[in-house]
C-alpha cells in the first residue's frame, strides 16, 4: 500500500473510531452538545492526556511511544530528544507536520496541553515545563 493510500485508510480508521467513541463510556453529554468546539463533539470531550494518547496517537506512533516504520515513517515519542522544546510537539500536535495531520480541530485547548504534556513526562521522557490551554490557544 502507497503511503498516501496508506494514510488515507488511516483516517477513515481514525474517523471511525472518534464516531464510535460517541457511544461508548465517554458518550456525549447534554452539556457537550452546546460547546462550539469540534472536540466537544467528537467523543473524547472528556479524556485527559493519557487517555487522548492512547486513543488517538498510539495508532500510529504505537503504545509506549516507540513510533513504528512499514508503509510510513511514525517517529518514536520515547525517549525524544525534539520533546525538550514544549513548542515543537505543541506545533506538530496543532498544525501537523509531513504525514502527521494536524489534530487542532478535535481537541480543546486544554486537551492539546494534556496530551503534549502526557508525551513530554512519559516514555523516558522527563520535561516538566508544561504546556498551557493558553500556549495552544495562542498558536492556533
Amino acid at each position: 500500500m502507497n503511503g498516501k493510500l496508506f494514510l488515507a485508510a488511516a483516517g477513515l480508521a481514525l474517523a471511525a473510531s472518534i464516531a464510535g467513541a460517541g457511544s461508548g463510556a465517554w458518550a456525549q453529554t447534554s452539556a457537550d452538545a452546546d460547546a462550539p468546539t469540534a472536540a466537544a463533539h467528537s467523543g473524547f470531550s472528556e479524556l485527559g492526556g493519557e487517555a487522548l494518547y492512547a486513543n488517538i496517537c498510539a495508532a500510529c506512533h504505537m503504545h509506549a511511544g516507540e513510533g513504528a516504520v512499514g508503509a510510513g515513517f511514525y517517529p518514536a515519542l520515547a525517549n525524544n530528544p525534539r520533546m525538550i522544546a514544549k513548542g515543537y510537539p505543541l506545533y506538530v500536535v496543532v498544525k501537523g507536520m509531513n504525514g502527521m495531520p494536524p489534530m487542532a480541530d478535535m481537541m480543546t485547548d486544554e486537551q492539546v496541553a494534556d496530551v503534549v504534556n502526557y508525551i513530554r513526562t512519559n516514555f523516558g521522557n522527563s520535561y516538566t515545563d508544561a504546556v498551557t490551554p493558553a500556549e495552544v490557544a495562542a498558536l492556533r
